[in-house]
């Protein structure tokens, strides 16, 4: 049976974590059937990611010099979610910086790349090879380098030069979607794969998900329409009040 044939009655009694198939269907759904734009989901997804940002480490409670975000973007649909992110966290009062190594030509891309520079928020040329330098200059790291079907070797030296620092870090990461680098089905058995402390699922976990073990998993998929989370069996917690992200 096909992802977009799913019903309801014929799906498991829990389930939390979509196969790649079925994450690929629901999307197709809302771009297709919902009429929701690519920038648009970018923006509802980054600005939630955001937001979770701010649930685990909330102003009040960070000093100035420890405002600091590095977003490590890549070129294809979460380096976008990366750039809404970081221009969010700017909104909020967070001092992002943001490396994006291998930059797309895709207009969406552009115009978020545009938004964020006429904010003011600043672009490393490059990644210091140092890993103690990144741990001195920022609080946290968002890791918005790859998505599910994506693999390092897929988007060039710069990226997978950027996931092997990452690896090496000592302050705390957020992963956006899935981890860099895991297979979105799988996860990775990797001794050196990326463990990020935080992990946003968009619009809703995937299967890797289950094997995540850092301290705080979010999922980002409060404008997902009840007749899709009803077709796609996504038996979540609630959302409380207005919040767009809900911690699992």
């Amino acid at each position: 049976m096909s992802a977009t044939s799913l019903d309801l009655a014929e799906a498991p009694e829990e389930r939390r974590f979509l196969s790649t198939e079925e994450a690929t269907a629901l999307e197709r759904e809302l771009l297709e059937d919902y009429r929701f734009g690519r920038q648009q989901l970018a923006e509802l997804c980054g600005h939630a990611s955001a937001v979770a940002v701010t649930k685990v480490f909330p102003l009040a409670a960070l000093s100035r010099k420890q405002r600091t975000v590095l977003v490590v973007c890549g070129p294809e649909q979460n380096g976008a979610v990366g750039l809404v992110c970081a221009r969010h966290l700017r909104v909020f009062e967070y001092e992002p910086t943001i490396f994006y190594p291998v930059r797309s030509l895709d207009p969406l891309h552009r115009d978020l790349t545009t938004q964020c520079e006429k904010m003011d928020i600043p672009f490393l040329s490059y990644l210091p090879a140092e890993v103690r330098l990144i741990n001195d200059a920022y609080r946290l790291v968002v890791d918005a380098v790859l998505g599910p079907g994506a693999g390092p070797g897929e988007v060039g030296g710069p990226c997978s030069r950027a996931l092997a620092t990452l690896k090496l870090l000592s302050i705390p990461l957020v992963s956006l979607d899935i981890p860099s680098g895991w297979d979105a089905e799988t996860g990775s058995d990797a001794e050196d794969r990326l463990q990020p402390d935080v992990l946003v699922s968009l619009v809703a976990p995937k299967r890797c998900a289950g094997r995540f073990a850092g301290r705080h998993h979010f999922v980002a998929g409060r404008f997902v329409p009840d007749d899709v989370r009803r077709k796609f069996a996504l038996r979540l917690p609630g959302y409380t009040g207005t919040d767009c992200v809900v911690a699992l």
